[in-house]
């Protein structure tokens, strides 16, 4: 008799997790490793990794990451650091810009890693589910 696969629905909600997660994974990563990582890290001083933290913390909450909302994350946290009088317009005017930049970099790799995460939830499914199927 021919086993029937089974496969586990992944829900809409693990689905936004693994994303969330991976979008703040990306994110850290670009801004401190990415093409211009050794150059920021010299730069970096701790208003910018607080405001990053800021923007990550603000994405994983997402239920839906788009590049709008990536934006309008920055925007706001950006404003937030405009007013310290211990950063110039400039210096805050140069973050925006390059947190701005990585969205593509952030939505390419949230691609890759949400398919194979998927992939991975699928597996283990399968593998229950044979597993469940013996002690039957």
């Amino acid at each position: 008799m021919a086993k029937k696969k089974t496969t586990k629905n992944v829900s809409a909600g693990e689905k936004l997790a693994i994303g969330a997660g991976l979008v703040a994974t990306a994110a850290a990563g670009y801004f401190l490793f990415g093409p211009k990582g050794k150059d920021n890290r010299k730069k970096v001083e701790g208003w910018t990794l607080k405001a990053k933290g800021e923007i990550l913390e603000k994405i994983e909450k997402l239920d839906e990451v788009s590049e709008e909302k990536y934006h309008q994350i920055v925007e706001q946290v950006v404003g937030k650091y405009e007013k310290a009088k211990s950063r110039t317009k400039k210096e805050v005017a140069e973050f925006e810009k390059e947190a701005k930049k990585y969205w593509k970099n952030i939505k390419r790799d949230l691609a890759k890693k949400t398919q194979k995460k998927a992939t991975k939830v699928a597996k283990k499914a399968g593998k229950t589910a044979k597993a469940t199927k013996k002690k039957k």
